[in-house]
């Protein structure tokens, strides 16, 4: 049976040339290990109906499953999420094409270079994109046909792209398999819960999409009359189920691999279970996997979850019948955390069968202090409770390892609790109570939430940060009205000894409530009690042996050695090293290979070192190593040999000294209607740690946020809001600062201003540690730099060393180069590489001298222009990483 698991890599971010008519194209070599099918890739504009859609193909020849005589094989589309582009799975679609599949990524209408107005996933807009693109596919000499005009295509995305993968089966009957990731299957439903307004996570989407003028007229009037009115109109309804896969639920009949986040209040994991039973019930094979994170955050697993992919299309694409698919159903379970290098522990839990989210269902007695509570919806709502709080994913992620951070204000909710438990209970699943709601006004909206009390009381976790909205009809009548509320589906264990406890609230930060005062009494009904699923048949993976059952002396010879060969090796943290107590950092000999790969680097053998007040640039082409290298720095991932010392300190997952570590690496997600100021203390309230350990006067004075810090985020420019992350990974003065890509999406003005930033921050000893594309950028703000290619060192030192070295000339010609004889001076004696530019070549010696080059050139006939030191950083660049794409 085979089972794929992809190697890790290193997210892609190249700047590609694009062509401007459809119909043209153009071809890039993608850089991939010495033992891997180099991946081309052809960037091209279709025109559809007057949009320009951005695309990218992705081959590579040789791959594994191709067709060896024909070079057929299946093709994938992957789709970006929502507020991103084609860029965003540019990795994962280079990783198929090494894996036989001809991929082809777009922009969707309104992102990236896309033109057209948002649609969201409009099927007479963004839906009839894709059929033209797999219209598109079908042409292609490289993909499999099933028959003329029908290419065999799998589809995947996640969020925005997982609902048109969805979408495209249901409209379009050539699509055979999808697997859609963290993606909502009505989204009426998602936005709209039981008549309730999503009111946090509907700004954050038209904030995502550039503001309300982005998209389609009638959505934009639809969002903008929702928010006015507090709640939606059967109208507004009806306009999003359309744009849903639900419309065409009883259409899609092609296996489908459903990943769905348990962090996640956008989309929860209800919308997974609508999905897996009405593809179920159309006949078609479905698997559900329940990934840890989710739109609130936590860990993606991303490349677990590729890898599935992979081996899904393997088997349903490429008709690879022995390939393991996986388990029916499967869902990642935290268990603590290794108290050796303080990461969490995650392990799956399996069953052959998806359960549902009411299986294996028991009974919990509920008792409350008086038969009816009663309490109040404040005027305007306000304050409200606090459950998810979309754009802080830390919240959701300590709820993960017990830690509550739920807030509920008195006079405003009733609860109800279960006594002790009397043993260990999993809920897995969709919890249910019954109760009577009365009311003083007609519309009575109420926000059921359960907890996990500790034995003591004093502490009580909301699994997930989840929590259910209800709008409850006929409340204001005489007798009121009864509603089954069912709450959340997660994922969690309740220890014994602890109580669950029942919520509703009046009010929820994440939600429109009435703005009008109300008076609200609830008490149970029926049996009074709390259904909870226990899903018996999911059985959790065996736990990794503690040390000390390998450790004990007493164990015979041949149990030790067979327990060492295949126990979890816990490793402790070397002692600090004094004479590095005052150096930012050090790394050693760094090495990390691909996952599964014996012989595949992502970052292989690398040493440099950084000195306080240095603002250092990380420079490299996709796949150098550059975000594994800082990954590892920040301890999100660890090396298999060699070392990082931030201050002297071993690096591990959790170590003390990551504290004086800041990082701004995928982007910070913000309140809109919140202030700069108060997104900024809702994070370091967050992180747990002492109001005035923040530093923020300093981080803010440097930031140089001025007034504006005092004005809702919705009307911060992208440059603004960049300044603001930036003064968010500044909390706290970090000594040092990671910054990836800080400047995207900045104009001129902007990125001058963050390069000022950066020297600031450094200019009081502090150091900075700056990831960028923009050369011209780098040479200008950076003092040292370190250039990566493949994993590999390629130089390291101050940017005046690297952009003035003597073994690079500049060769001007008389019009352009041709490659064919760019190949002819770059296999001369002593030429270490020859490199095309506009003004003609770009040489580096190695051995030779320039007189003997020059004679070179004469004797191959190059029309020479001249000949001289080369001092530009972006030449100097090209020359040492021999051409790859940057």
């Amino acid at each position: 049976m085979k089972l794929r698991i992809p190697r890790s890599r290193a997210l892609a971010g190249a700047a590609a040339a694009f062509a401007v008519l459809a119909g043209g194209g153009t071809w890039t070599a993608v850089a991939s290990g010495s033992d891997a099918p180099a991946v081309h890739r052809e960037e091209r504009i279709m025109n559809m109906d007057g949009v320009r859609i951005d695309t990218s193909f992705f081959t590579a020849d040789g791959a594994d499953g191709a067709d060896s005589a024909a070079g057929k094989r299946p093709a994938v589309l992957l789709g970006h999420g929502f507020g991103g582009s084609k860029r965003d799975v540019q990795a994962q679609a280079e990783q198929l094409a090494r894996d036989g599949y001809a991929v082809l990524t777009w922009s969707a209408r309104g992102f990236g270079k896309s033109t057209g107005k948002i649609g969201l996933n409009d099927p007479d807009g963004e839906v009839k994109d894709v059929s033209r693109l797999i219209d598109w596919l079908a042409e292609r000499p490289e993909v499999r046909l099933d028959a003329d005009g029908d290419p065999r295509v799998g589809v995947s995305g996640s969020s925005y792209g997982g609902a048109i993968s969805l979408l495209a089966a249901g409209h379009d009957k050539r699509v055979d398999a999808v697997a859609p990731q963290i993606t909502y299957w009505n989204l009426a439903d998602a936005l709209f819960p039981d008549g309730v307004f999503k009111r946090l996570w509907a700004g954050m989407f038209i904030n995502a999409g550039g503001g309300c003028e982005k998209f389609e007229k009638r959505l934009c009037e639809m969002y903008e009359r929702v928010a006015v009115a507090g709640k939606p109109d059967a109208a507004a309804r009806d306009l999003l189920t359309a744009h849903s896969p639900s419309a065409v639920g009883d259409r899609i009949m092609v296996p489908a691999l459903i990943v769905q986040g348990q962090n996640d209040s956008l989309f929860p994991l209800d919308h997974a279970d609508a999905m897996a039973k009405a593809i179920d019930g159309n006949g078609a094979p479905v698997a559900v996997d329940w990934i840890a994170g989710g739109h609130d955050g936590g860990d993606r697993e991303s490349a677990r979850v590729e890898g599935r992919i992979t081996n899904w299309f393997d088997r349903y694409l490429k008709g690879e019948k022995g390939t393991d698919t996986g388990p029916a159903f499967r869902v990642t379970r935290t268990g603590g955390v290794d108290s050796t290098d303080g990461a969490a522990q995650l392990r799956g839990a399996t069953s052959d069968r998806y359960p549902g989210l009411e299986a294996g269902q028991r009974q919990l007695k509920l008792a409350a202090g008086k038969p009816e509570q009663h309490f109040t919806n404040p005027a305007g709502a306000n304050p409200p409770a606090i459950s998810a709080v979309p754009g802080v994913g830390a919240l959701s992620r300590l709820s993960g390892l017990g830690v509550g951070l739920s807030l509920d204000f008195p006079g405003q909710n009733a609860r109800f609790e279960t006594a002790k438990l009397a043993s260990d209970l999993r809920v897995t699943g969709s919890p249910t109570v019954k109760v009577k709601v009365k009311s003083d006004r007609d519309d009575a909206v109420l926000f059921g939430k359960v907890y996990d009390v500790s034995a003591d009381g004093r502490q009580q976790v909301l699994p997930s940060q989840l929590v259910s909205p209800v709008r409850v009809s006929g409340a204001g009548t005489k007798d009121g009205a009864t509603v089954e509320l069912r709450l959340p589906a997660i994922d969690h264990e309740v220890r014994a000894g602890h109580r669950l406890r029942v919520v509703l609230a009046a009010t929820d930060l994440g939600y429109a409530s009435p703005a009008d005062p109300a008076a609200y009494t609830v008490s149970l009904e029926g049996d009074g009690a709390l259904t909870v699923p226990i899903a018996t048949g999911v059985k959790t993976q065996a736990a990794p042996l503690p040390w000390w059952v390998w450790g004990l002396p007493a164990i015979g010879a041949a149990g030790a050695v067979a327990l060492l060969l295949t126990a979890r090796r816990r490793t402790v943290a070397p002692a600090p090293d004094p004479a590095l107590a005052e150096v930012p950092l050090q790394i050693t000999d760094l090495t990390k290979k691909y996952a599964k790969s014996a012989d595949r680097y992502a970052v292989r053998d690398l040493s440099f070192r950084v000195e306080r007040g240095q603002v250092l640039g990380l420079l490299g082409p996709n796949g150098a190593g550059k975000t594994t290298t800082l990954r590892m720095l920040m301890g999100l991932i660890t090396p298999d040999s060699g070392e990082i010392r931030v201050f002297g300190h071993a690096i591990r997952p959790g170590s003390p000294v990551l504290s004086r570590v800041g990082s701004f690496v995928e982007g910070a997600g913000f309140l809109p209607h919140l202030t700069g100021r108060a997104n900024l203390d809702l994070y370091w309230q967050a992180t747990g740690r002492p109001a005035e350990d923040s530093r923020m006067a300093e981080a803010l004075e440097i930031a140089g946020l001025g007034d504006a810090l005092e004005r809702a985020v919705r009307t911060y420019s992208q440059g603004m809001r960049q300044r603001l992350a930036i003064a968010q990974a500044m909390l706290g003065m970090p000594d040092l600062l990671i910054l990836d890509e800080p400047t995207n999406g900045l104009d001129p003005p902007q990125i001058r201003e963050m390069r000022d930033v950066m020297i600031r921050y450094a200019a009081a000893g502090r150091t900075v540690i700056v990831s960028s594309h923009l050369l011209s950028e780098v040479e200008q703000s950076c003092t040292h730099l370190v250039v990566m290619d493949r994993g590999r060192l390629m130089q390291a030192g101050p940017v005046a060393e690297i952009t003035g070295g003597t073994d690079t000339l500049l060769v001007t010609t008389e019009g352009e180069v041709s490659e064919a004889l760019a190949e002819k001076v770059g296999a001369l004696p002593g030429i270490g590489s020859a490199v095309r530019t506009d003004e003609g070549l770009l040489v580096r010696l190695d051995g030779a001298s320039p007189s003997a080059l020059i004679g070179e050139l004469v004797r191959l006939d190059v029309p020479l222009t001249g000949v001289g030191p080369n001092r530009r950083l972006e030449d100097a660049f090209l020359t040492l990483i021999g051409g790859s794409s940057a």
